[in-house]
């Protein structure tokens, strides 16, 4: 069951304040209705509501926010977020990069690209990490980095799987050295969590590209997506303008990779709790045992 509520009133033009109008028609407000990016049908936001942001018509998913996507796959109730009050300065003295971030925080209602915590999946406790597409796209900056880091090192002394949403447009261009530094902070909290053989599933969602996919996204024991999603390190069109060549059909698609042994499996929305739940009680650690199940 989806909460009440759980996608009501979209909070920033990400998910639709704007008007989406065909030649000829009137304007229709999107709290009303939304234009499918995939099938372009009108659908009622009361559908896309009641099924988790999915296209009833062709199964497009929607971009959802951290806050969403963290209501609709932790317990209710379960979840305590961590360092809430990390957040980004200019220390580089980047031009405009303080209005960059004021804006990112107004649209977003969020101090970070990153929401980490602790919680609860169908009763299996967890460390969670969820980026935040409507701040400056997820990238990942100097804070960012840290919070997952922190995130990595709480789980392994506490013993504790992570499992982690990944939608990220690269590397922070503004803190420049600094954000790229984060790839190997971050994949040296996942080394050390993974040595105490402890288990880290990501999700990676549209879109997953640049340094986040050069580092941690790409380095868990499962690596899962959602249909659709973009997953990448350089676009398709800086691709296709160095090489000066059409890519194929799909490229970089959740779909290609899938074929390709990049990823380990498909899941839809609807189903990801779900599988997490299955994925966590397999490889759960039995009361009085090691990290080999050993009693």
């Amino acid at each position: 069951m989806i909460s009440k509520g759980l996608f009501k009133k979209p909070k920033n033009e990400l998910e639709g304040h704007h008007r989406v109008k065909r030649q000829g028609d009137p304007a229709i407000p999107t709290e009303l209705c939304r234009s499918c990016p995939s099938c372009k049908q009108l659908i009622f936001t009361s559908d896309l509501d009641n099924n988790y942001q999915i296209c009833p018509k062709c199964g497009h998913h929607f971009r959802i926010n951290a806050r969403q996507r963290l209501n609709m796959i932790a317990d209710a109730n379960s979840f305590t977020e961590l360092h809430p009050d990390l957040a980004s300065i200019n220390r580089l003295e980047f031009p405009e990069y303080e209005e960059k971030l004021t804006q990112a925080t107004l649209f977003s209602h969020e101090k970070e690209g990153v929401i980490t915590g602790i919680g609860k999946i169908n009763g299996h406790e967890v460390a969670m990490f969820v980026m935040e597409v409507t701040f400056m796209m997820g990238s990942m900056g100097q804070v960012v980095g840290e919070k997952i880091t922190l995130l990595f090192e709480y789980a392994t002394a506490h013993r504790l799987p992570v499992i982690g949403f990944t939608v990220s447009g690269g590397a922070r261009m503004q803190e420049g050295m600094l954000a790229l530094m984060q790839m190997a902070k971050t994949s040296g909290g996942v080394k050390r969590h993974s040595d105490a053989g402890l288990l880290y599933i990501a999700l990676l969602t549209d879109p997953t590209t640049g340094g986040v996919t050069a580092s941690f996204a790409m380095e868990a024991d499962i690596i899962l997506a959602e249909p659709d999603a973009l997953i990448a390190f350089a676009g398709p069109r800086v691709i296709e303008q160095t090489i000066r060549q059409r890519l194929p059909k799909g490229f970089q698609k959740a779909e290609f990779l899938l074929e390709k042994g990049f990823i380990d499996g498909i899941v839809h929305r609807n189903l990801q709790k779900d599988t997490l739940t299955k994925l966590l009680a397999l490889h759960s650690i039995p009361k009085g045992g090691d990290e080999n199940g050993s009693i």
